[in-house]
């Protein structure tokens, strides 16, 4: 792992503030001062952070935050918006977000303090299931795609992307809940979590997604889980996440 990262999931530290220390030279791997962020902390690495060791812990814990829309999923942003650290408890400081919700999203938003559960997660082809709303008809040009995958350009991505185009898999499911010229609204559940994937594959046939709510990842349900909240896992939710890391690690 980058050693910008590996610092910003262990401690409170955001990945730029992680740069800063390297740079500055306040960083030390196995008592000796390294700054390169891009340096890879292996297994049995030693981390300091201002002659601090950074303590990674064997256990782990797990929660579910409902993020509602206008918050950014980072620790700080360079606009001075919102992030979800800035809602949620000060505690969880050092959580690491599963994957993304953009700007304009909504929904679940699983985080954890083990950058292992946090990859094994992010990497799966768990279900994501989310409820949309977009401009226009869902047309069976869309549904053919939805159900063969499809190759998408730049529209309806981040501005500053980097990413020209994209392989999107086949979706898993997709129940129309109501189908009309003006605005239509679809549940669907897709296996990967690329940067803004519906929104390009929509933006992809002419259409924008005007609401989009993550409503479960995997064996995890927002339920009812009000809005800017969040809560531990429960016992079954970590029953299950046990089982499928000893699946990964098999």
């Amino acid at each position: 792992m980058r050693l910008n990262k590996y610092i910003s999931h262990h401690t409170t530290y955001s990945r730029r503030e992680a740069d800063r220390l390297i740079f500055d030279k306040k960083v030390k791997v196995n008592n000796k001062i390294v700054n390169t962020p891009s340096y890879d902390v292996k297994e049995g690495d030693r981390v300091f952070v201002n002659n601090k060791p950074v303590k990674v812990s064997t256990k782990y814990s797990c929660i579910v935050y409902n993020k509602p829309k206008g918050e950014i999923v980072s620790k700080k942003d360079d606009r001075g918006r919102k992030t979800i650290y800035d809602t949620l408890p000060k505690k969880f400081r050092h959580f690491i977000p599963v994957g993304r919700l953009d700007f304009a999203s909504e929904g679940l938003l699983i985080l954890t303090d083990s950058s292992k559960v946090a990859h094994a997660l992010m990497n799966s082809d768990l279900p994501r299931v989310y409820k949309l709303k977009i401009k226009g008809p869902i047309t069976e040009e869309m549904l053919k795609a939805m159900e063969e995958g499809v190759e998408v350009g730049e529209a309806g991505a981040h501005k500053e992307t980097e990413i020209k185009s994209m392989i999107l898999k086949p979706f898993l499911s997709v129940q129309i809940i109501k189908n009309s010229p003006t605005y239509s609204t679809l549940k669907v559940a897709i296996s990967e979590g690329k940067n803004r994937e519906l929104r390009r594959f929509f933006a992809n046939f002419s259409s924008e997604v005007v609401d989009l709510k993550r409503l479960s990842y995997g064996w995890v349900s927002l339920n009812a889980l009000p809005t800017g909240k969040s809560r531990y896992f429960d016992k079954r939710e970590y029953k299950l996440l046990k089982e499928f890391l000893k699946k990964v690690k098999s």
